[in-house]
C-alpha cells in the first residue's frame, strides 16, 4: 500500500517538474551548468562579442620593374634604378602636396602594405607570400592611376604614349605568367581608381578583381559590383583629430558647404545647376575652386565649420569630397544617383549621411529647407557616428587594424569565392557563360 503511494507521489512530482520545465518557470541549467558571469536567473540580453581575427589573405606580389610603380613618383629626378621593389625600406614616402595624384594613390598604399613585415601580434587582412604556389590572390603593382596622371592627363599629349606602352608591356608580362594563365587573371588584383586608368587595354584585364572608385566609366563587360572592389579615394584634407566641442552643432555656423570645380561632364552637370539654386542663402557656401594647396586648406576649414557638406556627382558618380567630409566629421549630403560606396556590406552610410536624388536636389529651396529642418539630436548622432567610423577611410603605412587598406584587402578576400567559381566553371564549360545569353 505504502509502495503504491510512494510511486504515485513520485509520479505527481515528476509531472509537476516536467510541466514547470515546459512553461519555463524552472531552469535546471542554472543548477547543473555554471553561469558565465556567476549570476543566476537574470534576464537574457543580447551581447555583441568581438569576432576572432580571420586568417590573413595570402597574396603574391609580382616583381615588376620600378617604371611600373615608384619610378613614376620620382618625376623630378627621372630615370634611375629599375629593379623591382622588394622591401619596405626601398619604398619612398608618398610626397606631400602633389595635388590630384594623392586622391588616386590607393595603389601605393596597397603595395606598401604587402612590403611591410608587420609588428608582432598585429592583425592584418593580407600578408605577402614569396611562393606563388601557396598564394590565394596575386597583386599586380602597376600604378595605373599615377601613370595616367604623369604621362597622359591631356589625353592627346605625346607623353600619353608612355602610358600606353606601360600597359602593353604589363599585359605581355602577365600573359606569360602561368598563374595568370591558370585562372585567366580572375584571382589577380589590379588597382585602377582613376576613371581613365588603364584606358588603352582595360578589356584585357576585365576578368580580374579591379580596385575602382566607382563604375562611371566602366562598361558592365569590364567592371561590376559582383567581382570588383569599390575603394574610397584618399582624402586630401587633414583629418579632424580634436573635434571634441561640447556643442558641435551650434559651433558649426555654416549650414551647407561645397568647394570644388563646378564645370563637370555627364551627371556632374548638376553642379552648375546647384550653384544657381544655392546662390543667395546666408548660411550656404558654394565656392568654385581647383585642387591647389591653398584650396585644400580652405576646404579643411570650411568643412570643419559646417554642419553639412555637399557631395554632388562629378565627371563620375564619386569624388574625393565625400571622404574629405567624413574625416572632417561634416555630415555628407550626397546628390549622386549612380554612386556606389566602399565597404557597404559592413557600413550603413544612412547612419551618417543624407541622400537626395538629383531631381530632388535641383528643386528650388527644397534641399536647403530639408537641411534647416533637420533635428539637432539626429545630426549629433550622425556626427558621433562619423567620429566612430572615420578611421576606416585612413590610408597609412604601416596599416592599422580596420583602416582603409585592411578593409580593402578584406573586400578582396570576399570576392575570391566568386573568382574561384568562375575559374572552375571555365575548366569544364564548352560554351563559356552561356547563361548570360539566355532570353
Amino acid at each position: 500500500m505504502y509502495g503504491k503511494a510512494i510511486v504515485s507521489l513520485a509520479f505527481i512530482i515528476l509531472l509537476l517538474i516536467s510541466f514547470s520545465l515546459f512553461i519555463g518557470t524552472v531552469d535546471i541549467r542554472s543548477y547543473f551548468f555554471a553561469s558565465p558571469d556567476g549570476a543566476h536567473n537574470l534576464p537574457c540580453t543580447p551581447t555583441h562579442t568581438q569576432s576572432s581575427p580571420s586568417v590573413p589573405l595570402k597574396v603574391y606580389m609580382y616583381d615588376l620593374p620600378r617604371r611600373f610603380n615608384i619610378g613614376m613618383m620620382q618625376w623630378k629626378k627621372g630615370g634611375g634604378d629599375d629593379t623591382p621593389v622588394r622591401t619596405a625600406e626601398e619604398l619612398p614616402r608618398w610626397p606631400v602636396n602633389v595635388g590630384v595624384r594623392k586622391q588616386h594613390s590607393v595603389e601605393y598604399w596597397l603595395m606598401a602594405s604587402l612590403l611591410g613585415s608587420g609588428g608582432e601580434g598585429e592583425e592584418r587582412e593580407a600578408v605577402r607570400v614569396l611562393d606563388p604556389e601557396i598564394a590565394e590572390a596575386y597583386f599586380v603593382p602597376f600604378f595605373s592611376s599615377l601613370s595616367f596622371n604623369t604621362h597622359g592627363r591631356n589625353m592627346t599629349d605625346p607623353e600619353t604614349e608612355k602610358d600606353r606602352q606601360l600597359q602593353v608591356d604589363l599585359i605581355d608580362f602577365l600573359q606569360k605568367s602561368k598563374y595568370w594563365q591558370r585562372s585567366g587573371g580572375r584571382d589577380h588584383v589590379i588597382p585602377m581608381t582613376h576613371p581613365n586608368a588603364f584606358r588603352f587595354l582595360r578589356q584585357l584585364v576585365n576578368a580580374s578583381i579591379l580596385i575602382v572608385a566607382d563604375f562611371g566609366r566602366y562598361p558592365k563587360s569590364l567592371s561590376t559590383l559582383s567581382k570588383d572592389v569599390v575603394s574610397p579615394y584618399v582624402h586630401n584634407v587633414d583629418s579632424f583629430k580634436d573635434d571634441d566641442l561640447l556643442d558641435p552643432f551650434e559651433s558649426r555656423k555654416t549650414l551647407l558647404f561645397f568647394r570644388g570645380n563646378t564645370v563637370r561632364k555627364d551627371k556632374g552637370k548638376v553642379r552648375a545647376k546647384l550653384e544657381k539654386i544655392l546662390a543667395g542663402y546666408d548660411d550656404v557656401r558654394y565656392e568654385r575652386s581647383s585642387p591647389t594647396a591653398e584650396a585644400i586648406q580652405a576646404s579643411t576649414q570650411g568643412m570643419r565649420s559646417s554642419k553639412f557638406c555637399l557631395h554632388p556627382a562629378g565627371d563620375t558618380p564619386s569624388s574625393c569630397r565625400l571622404f574629405d567630409a567624413i574625416v572632417s566629421h561634416c555630415v555628407p549630403v550626397i546628390v549622386s544617383d549612380l554612386i556606389e560606396l566602399p565597404y557597404e556590406d559592413e557600413i550603413d552610410y544612412s547612419q551618417f549621411s543624407i541622400f537626395f536624388s538629383i531631381n530632388e536636389a535641383i528643386q528650388p529651396d527644397y534641399l536647403v529647407n530639408q537641411l534647416r529642418r533637420f533635428p539637432k539630436d539626429r545630426w549629433i548622432e550622425m556626427w558621433r557616428q562619423l567620429k566612430k567610423i572615420s578611421h576606416h577611410f585612413e590610408f597609412q603605412y604601416p596599416p592599422v587594424k580596420e583602416d582603409a587598406v585592411n578593409l580593402l584587402w578584406r573586400q578582396v578576400k570576399n570576392k575570391l569565392p566568386g573568382a574561384q567559381l568562375a575559374v572552375h566553371r571555365n575548366h569544364r564549360l564548352k560554351v563559356p557563360d552561356w547563361w548570360q545569353r539566355r532570353r
